[in-house]
């Protein structure tokens, strides 16, 4: 199990710098292999897929949840059987810990889900 699924987001209204292509490369593997880093390194996103529309949402009801929790929220684009989830944070204009934490996090619905 990832260590980043036991630990909080830390709020962030900006001043920070993004991570580096090093901690990125140093926290990719903690996740699902089926994330990707976008070429410009600002985001990380992955495609789920599902039998039905049931499942989708029951999915992205689980994924609003987690980011309430965290306080930190991915753009999701949803249809009949998947789901594309990016996350970024916009305040930095790029990732930080808090996208890596929530990717994690959504990694461990997909062994719960139907």
């Amino acid at each position: 199990m990832s260590q980043l699924r036991t630990i909080r987001c830390v709020g962030c209204e900006g001043g920070i710098p993004p991570l580096t292509r090093e901690d990125i490369t140093q926290l990719l593997p903690q996740l699902h292999h089926e994330w990707k880093v976008s070429t410009d390194e600002k985001s990380i996103h992955r495609r789920f897929m599902f039998q039905n529309f049931y499942h989708t949402m029951a999915f992205v009801n689980a994924v609003a949840w987690i980011a309430n929790q965290e306080n930190h929220h991915p753009d999701m684009e949803v249809g009949y059987n998947y789901c594309a989830i990016t996350y970024t944070t916009h305040a930095v204009k790029g990732l930080t810990q808090n996208d890596f934490i929530c990717a994690a996090k959504v990694d461990s619905l997909e062994a719960s889900t139907p």
